[in-house]
């Protein structure tokens, strides 16, 4: 692959994973300002893809279009994290939770077990790939970066962790939005160190 087809998947890649999380929390609140009766104790964030109206096309277009924004990401991350086979590894991992994101939008809670086995698989792999990913970090000497990946890796996690530990809330939406919100800050980060190394002069 040449330099300039690198430059240009990292770059694709960095605005993807700045964009995605704010697509999907956009469209995620849009969702819930149109049903008032939503709970953030009671529901989870997915009861918005089976109502009516509105609602459930912004939840579920919502989510595939960030799906897809975030399979664009992991394709800049296997480039972003090319030193190893951890990286290219951690970056397939990735690209399946993504994979698993967007299929939670075209499934959703009526079309059964498949919302569930996408649901799952995203909340399971995201932190399982940001683990793996802050292990490629360390093994290349990054461990500022790794430091940070670890730290949101066990974010992403720990609202489930306690959730099915204590089950601090009735509903799932509030573990749902806190390991989402995690994931999306590291993109977010992660999306702009990639844009920036898309962006650095080559060696000649």
């Amino acid at each position: 692959m040449s330099g300039r087809q690198k430059s240009f998947r990292l770059r694709t890649g960095g605005i993807s994973g700045i964009i995605a999380p704010i697509v999907a929390f956009t469209f995620i609140g849009l969702a819930i300002a149109t049903h008032p009766e939503f709970s953030w104790f009671d529901n989870a964030l997915s009861d918005l893809g089976v109502v009516s109206g509105a609602t459930a096309s912004l939840f579920n277009y919502g989510l595939i279009v960030s799906g897809l924004l975030s399979l664009t990401f992991a394709f800049g991350l296997f480039k972003f994290l090319n030193r190893n086979v951890l990286g290219r590894i951690s970056a397939f991992v990735f690209a399946a939770a993504s994979l698993a994101l967007e299929g939670t939008g075209w499934a959703p809670e009526t079309i059964r077990p498949f919302h569930y086995l996408f649901s799952a698989a995203f909340f399971t792999l995201m932190p399982v790939a940001l683990l793996m990913i802050a292990a490629y970090f360390m093994t290349t000497m990054q461990k500022p970066l790794a430091t940070f990946t670890f730290l949101v890796a066990v974010l992403a996690a720990a609202p489930w962790i306690l959730y099915f530990l204590v089950h601090y809330v009735p509903g799932v939406a509030i573990p749902e939005l806190l390991s989402a919100l995690a994931g999306s800050a590291w993109t977010v980060v992660v999306g702009w160190r990639m844009f920036k190394a898309a962006s650095q002069p080559k060696n000649p």
